[in-house]
């Protein structure tokens, strides 16, 4: 194989390998996490099994904004407030 040949070779290889990273990475979709509904909150949090967050019981998010999202002030989160409550705000990216 002349020298020619073989710059042409590993040119169009590496092209080729370019093309395919470049279209393989756009074509990933960013897999977005989902907010936990109301049932996957209760399985995870709901200690004394009764249907419903309580103060002590919940963490994060539902914690910090506990006061907003218990709008019938009676000390738990039932699944309509849960419905109901105003959405967290995201993180900005960096």
């Amino acid at each position: 194989m002349n020298n020619n040949t073989f710059k042409t070779v590993v040119l169009t290889f590496g092209i080729a390998v370019l093309i395919s990273n470049s279209s393989f990475g756009q074509s990933e979709k960013r897999q977005e996490k989902k907010p936990p509904t109301f049932s996957e909150l209760i399985k995870e949090m709901d200690k004394d099994e009764d249907g419903l967050l309580s103060k002590t019981e919940v963490k994060g998010p539902l914690k910090e904004g506990f006061s907003e999202i218990d709008t019938d002030e009676d000390g738990f989160i039932s699944e309509e407030e849960f419905k109901k409550a105003p959405k967290p705000k995201r993180r900005e990216r960096k």
